[in-house]
């Protein structure tokens, strides 16, 4: 089962990162100024990863794909790592509709 793992960033803001059951990042939130601002990102994350529709999957400029999970309101509530493949992207997608749904939170703070 994948975790959601909150963390604070240097500059005081928080962030999650959604990890596989292999310990690899899969998803990782924008900075949030509260920590309840942030556990709504995540609670967004559960919700919206099980509508196929909300992930948007990008290429770079450098031709590597990545995409972004984004809310109801258009918002972008996590983007994915870079992936050398459009298979490895859409992989990826598949991970966070798997793992966050019942994905543990875990605080590192």
């Amino acid at each position: 089962m994948g975790k959601f793992e909150v963390s604070k960033r240097k500059n005081e803001e928080f962030q999650f990162n959604l990890k596989a059951t292999n310990g690899q990042i899969i998803l990782s939130s924008e900075g949030y100024t509260t920590k309840a601002a942030c556990m709504n990102g995540i609670e967004s994350v559960k919700k919206n990863s099980q509508d196929e529709s909300k992930f948007d999957v990008l290429e770079s400029k450098n031709g590597k794909h990545y995409f972004n999970l984004k809310a109801t309101n258009g918002q972008i509530i996590g983007s994915s790592q870079m992936y050398e493949s459009l298979a490895g992207c859409q992989n990826g997608v598949q991970s966070v509709m798997n793992n966050a749904p019942e994905a543990e939170i875990v605080e590192e703070l």
